[in-house]
């Protein structure tokens, strides 16, 4: 699921330097912002400001709001919960209250097929595999995207999946790893023939072994 945010939100704006540099706007009134006619696209501004200086583990809806100058009950209403927020604020194709029933409902025996298929079939559209990337991008290069990113992915994904699925965590941290290295074969080192591959194909062939890591 693909959540809609103003085109100038960029992964690469989660910095060090945009932390310090944001200013922490207080003393306003709950609710929407004065004379604001963009509260939507502010409240997505502190949030990339907050993620960046606690991390999404120590980051709060009610910290986000308070960055922003407006209520808790506005984020909510925009963004519903604390991942939401993260989604949008990072422009991510994946939003875990939806991605996550999705990949569960089904066989289990057949989850490792559904997974592969899933994250290629996503990642296939160059519009939603960008942001991703380019996260992914920041991560490798900035120590505070990197805690962020992980903590999205262990505490959002990779937790709640493996929960529901009653798997370790060394189980999910493979099969995201498999995952993490096909993306990258196939969209950012473009390996052939790995990148021109139909995705049944790769369906096939790599969903037995996520399997065999979330079968246990």
């Amino acid at each position: 699921m693909t959540t809609q945010v103003p085109e100038e939100v960029s992964p690469e704006e989660v910095s060090p330097e945009e932390v310090s540099g944001g200013r922490r706007r207080r003393g306003r009134r709950p609710g929407r912002r004065p004379g604001s006619a963009d509260t939507r696209g502010e409240i997505l501004s502190a949030a990339r400001r907050v993620f960046a200086e606690k991390g999404f583990d120590k980051a709060t809806i009610r910290g986000i709001a308070r960055e922003a100058g407006v209520d808790p009950a506005l984020v909510h209403h925009y963004f519903d919960t604390k991942e939401g927020v993260f989604v949008a604020a990072m422009r991510l194709p994946i939003d875990p209250s939806a991605a996550i029933p999705m990949i569960l409902s089904g066989p289990r025996e057949e989850i490792g097929e559904r997974l592969v298929r899933f994250i290629l079939t996503l990642t296939a559209d160059q519009a939603a595999r960008e942001p991703l990337l380019g996260l992914l991008r920041t991560a490798v290069v900035n120590e505070q995207a990197v805690g962020m990113v992980r903590e999205f992915f262990t505490t959002a994904i990779l937790g709640r999946v493996g929960e529901a699925l009653n798997v370790p965590p060394l189980r999910m941290e493979a099969a995201f790893a498999q995952l993490f290295g096909v993306v990258m074969a196939r969209y950012v080192l473009r390996f052939e023939p790995m990148a021109s591959a139909d995705i049944e194909e790769l369906v096939a062939l790599v969903g037995p072994t996520l399997q065999r890591y979330l079968a246990g």
